[in-house]
């Protein structure tokens, strides 16, 4: 099993016992906002920290100090595969965010995909009001290559109409990798 680490934080796959963690966050509005999901209860969250568990796609972000999960990362590659393409994605508990944990722990895992995978390129995705998000692609040396027009919807106004939200897309080939 892989396991990632940084002066501050172990990067590592995510356990069934995570759903506390997990739960501490998810269960906020404000750092769920931009997700395609609401709110979890505990239950929720059990059955996600357990599903997230046998998924290679997700990692758990822990305080290298405590052990305590603050965030996780999606890092997952797309198909055609023999495009060497991942999509980066990351939520992070709003207690510990403004304090580099997400540059860090991002920074790691993509040294990991370019150095160790042999990733060609990293795209991340992003909606335009959330602007700590591509805020942190930029200073990660993303390149912004488009801004599309309402991409999708997860969320509903309070008459049941959908909520349409606009997209940034970002990327990062290997030969821009420079930490």
């Amino acid at each position: 099993m892989t396991i990632l680490d940084t002066d501050r934080l172990i990067i590592r796959r995510f356990k069934a016992e995570d759903w506390r963690d997990l739960h501490e966050y998810l269960s906020r509005e404000n750092v769920v906002k931009y997700e395609p999901y609401g709110v979890l209860t505990e239950k929720e969250s059990r059955e996600e920290a357990l599903r997230r568990s046998s998924d290679s796609a997700f990692w758990a972000v822990c305080l290298k100090e405590t052990g305590k999960m603050i965030g996780n990362l999606y890092f997952q590659e797309q198909e055609p595969k023999r495009f060497q393409t991942w999509v980066l994605g990351y939520v992070f508990h709003s207690d510990y965010q403004g304090n580099g944990y997400a540059g860090e722990a991002c920074r790691r895992l993509l040294k990991y995909g370019y150095e160790t995978l042999e990733i060609r390129r990293v795209i991340a995705m992003c909606n335009p009001e959330n602007q700590r998000s591509w805020k942190l692609l930029e200073r990660l040396n993303f390149r912004r290559e488009g801004h599309s027009l309402q991409t999708g919807y997860f969320k509903y106004d309070k008459d049941g109409n959908p909520i349409w939200h606009d997209t940034f897309l970002y990327a990062l080939l290997r030969t821009e990798w420079g930490e």
